[in-house]
């Protein structure tokens, strides 16, 4: 899985809308929006956001066998019982500091990874992150931004799993985890036309988790100087593991949000 992931976060094309006195605006963790300066030269933005996240791979609480998670797109709308999700950034000339908060609780019904022994197996999952960063443009014209970023994600993942019927009879363990991780990447947005744009993020890591990665893909449209939406598809995936829990995991899904500048 690992080398797939290397290849994806590669592969986004992290692209900016920007014009001479102010560009597109983003979501959340995503390329910064050049504006006209305040009087201190500072300049900032707010995003909520709404991101229908389903999850796919393999989770295990310790006593447990490993379980197997697979939402598809029909999926995802039905297992999602609450998520929140909003995002900030700030920026003086070419430097930058941004954050992203993630709140998503998903219950669902899964399967053993070896056929395991139940007649049903449900799985709750608790996923909470919060990443703050600093980026740099290193490219900016009339028309793009590119900025290389990193930063540092932390984790809270609660996870509940439940076997009903078969050999096993009833039993149910939950169990949760808290880690940081250090990410890098790039992000960037790419003007279309004069209220049109495309954006994008890639960013990898790890540190308490074997492996972290964020990748999104959007196209935007400006209302006006303040106001702009966003629609697009994110995946974020960790791999963590350690004292009997395992959490190797994707969350994917639609994305869509607005952005506020003031």
């Amino acid at each position: 899985m690992g080398s797939r992931i290397l290849l994806i976060a590669c592969a986004i094309a992290a692209s900016a809308f920007v014009t001479p006195l102010r560009a597109a605006d983003l979501l959340p963790a995503t390329a910064p929006q050049p504006q006209a300066q305040q009087p201190n030269g500072w300049t900032f933005s707010f995003a909520p956001y709404f991101w229908v996240a389903g999850l796919d791979g393999k989770s295990q609480v310790f006593g447990l066998p490993t379980v197997d998670l697979h939402e598809n797109f029909g999926d995802i709308l039905k297992d999602l019982d609450f998520a929140f999700m909003a995002a900030g950034d700030a920026r003086y000339d070419r430097f930058s500091i941004f954050t992203d908060i993630n709140y998503a609780r998903v219950t669902t019904g899964a399967a053993t990874t070896r056929g395991v022994v139940a007649d049903e197996v449900d799985v709750k999952s608790v996923t909470f992150t919060s990443l703050l960063g600093v980026g740099y443009t290193v490219y900016q014209d009339a028309k793009a931004r590119l900025d290389v970023t990193a930063g540092a994600r932390y984790w809270h993942v609660e996870t509940r799993i439940a076997l009903n019927g078969g050999l096993i009879g009833n039993l149910s363990r939950t169990d949760t985890a808290n880690w940081v991780d250090g990410v890098v990447g790039v992000r960037g947005d790419y003007l279309l036309t004069d209220k049109a744009f495309l954006t994008g993020l890639a960013m990898i890591g790890g540190g308490g988790a074997d492996l972290d990665w964020d990748v999104l893909a959007g196209v935007g449209y400006k209302f006006n100087n303040t106001v702009s939406a966003v629609a697009g598809y994110r995946a974020l995936g960790v791999n963590y593991s350690n004292d009997g829990f395992t959490y190797d995991m994707i969350q994917h899904g639609p994305i869509i949000g607005a952005v506020i500048h003031f």
